[in-house]
């Protein structure tokens, strides 16, 4: 198996040979930062930085073109474009291969919403395994109990496990990594779930202590007021990962000022698909035509080159048989 070690063979001959998969081209090769390493150093970066959601292998080229950095690898817009909800409702293997499909795509850092781990210790550990192969560069747990119920529904009950369980499961998933800069990020829900600052700080300490390489403080506040008690007892104990949805109208300065390390724009393409999908939608049932949305769609050919399709047909040139 190909191990990111030094070559002097040309990219290009190691592909063609079959010494290493596409996927791995881009991030093992010398001269060529592995994803994980990318990752990890957006996460310890001095600068604010910024990761924004996909979904399939389509939005996650889109991301990279729009000039991301990293990707999230969203548990709600993963099982949404599946249909299905928000509550484990897709399994790890259904979602895992979404995100082969989103690794393939791209060449930047994906860090996947990987709910509670998909059970205790032992299913995390296993998805560590299979992330790593598979190309992801990293996960996010959050302290809930498995089946997961999406932070930002109403009227909900939001139990936590217990901190010492948790934190073991991060251990673990840390213990179970091959490659040292694969990222895992403890997700604390205690503002979720109703508990305030005291409760939050004991449960990030715990995880921060137990391995996990950044803590992810969600809040679904309107404002930052959370997320501003937190950083102030916090005291920079490591990397702070943040996800504005609700408190979308904070200046991104405010929190750069605050010392977060990263940002996360976590469902915006599903929700903007979801919106264009509707009218075009309606559009077309309501005048039995597409006079009306020709104009305000992408073209056939903007699809075939998001597919790569100028890659195929430079291979035929190659491989298929001259007539």
């Amino acid at each position: 198996m190909f191990t990111g070690l030094r070559s002097k063979v040309p990219i290009k001959t190691l592909i063609s040979k079959g010494n290493i998969s596409f996927r791995n081209a881009s991030t093992t090769v010398a001269g060529h930062i592995k994803k994980t390493t990318q990752l990890k150093e957006m996460l310890n970066s001095n600068k604010l930085e910024f990761i924004m959601e996909a979904h399939s292998g389509i939005s996650a080229r889109i991301v990279q073109e729009a000039g991301f950095k990293g990707i999230w690898g969203s548990g709600l817009t993963v099982s949404a474009q599946l249909g299905v909800r928000d509550s484990n409702e897709a399994s790890w293997t259904q979602v895992t291969d979404v995100l082969e499909f989103m690794t393939d795509a791209t060449d930047i850092p994906i860090l996947l919403d990987a709910d509670t781990g998909y059970g205790n210790f032992n299913n995390a550990r296993r998805l560590v395994h299979k992330l790593e192969k598979i190309g992801v560069a990293g996960c996010c747990l959050e302290d809930k109990l498995f089946p997961k119920t999406n932070s930002l529904l109403d009227n909900r009950q939001q139990p936590l496990a217990e901190v010492e369980e948790f934190a073991l499961k991060i251990k673990a998933c840390k213990d179970q990594q091959m490659d040292p800069d694969f990222v895992v990020v403890a997700r604390v829900e205690a503002f979720i779930a109703g508990w305030g600052l005291d409760e939050a700080l004991r449960r990030a300490e715990a995880y921060r202590n137990a391995g996990a390489d950044g803590i992810l403080m969600h809040s679904k506040k309107s404002d930052p007021s959370d997320i501003e008690a937190f950083m102030k007892a916090w005291k920079n104990q490591g990397p702070v990962i943040v996800v504005p949805t609700n408190y979308y109208k904070t200046p991104t300065k405010d929190l750069e000022d605050l010392g977060i390390s990263l940002v996360i724009w976590a469902n915006h393409n599903l929700r903007a698909s979801i919106q264009a999908m509707q009218e075009v939608s309606a559009n077309v049932f309501q005048n039995q035509n597409l006079l009306n949305i020709q104009q305000n769609i992408v073209s056939v050919k903007e699809v075939f080159r998001l597919q790569r399709d100028d890659e195929l047909v430079k291979a035929e040139k190659i491989y298929l048989p001259k007539k």
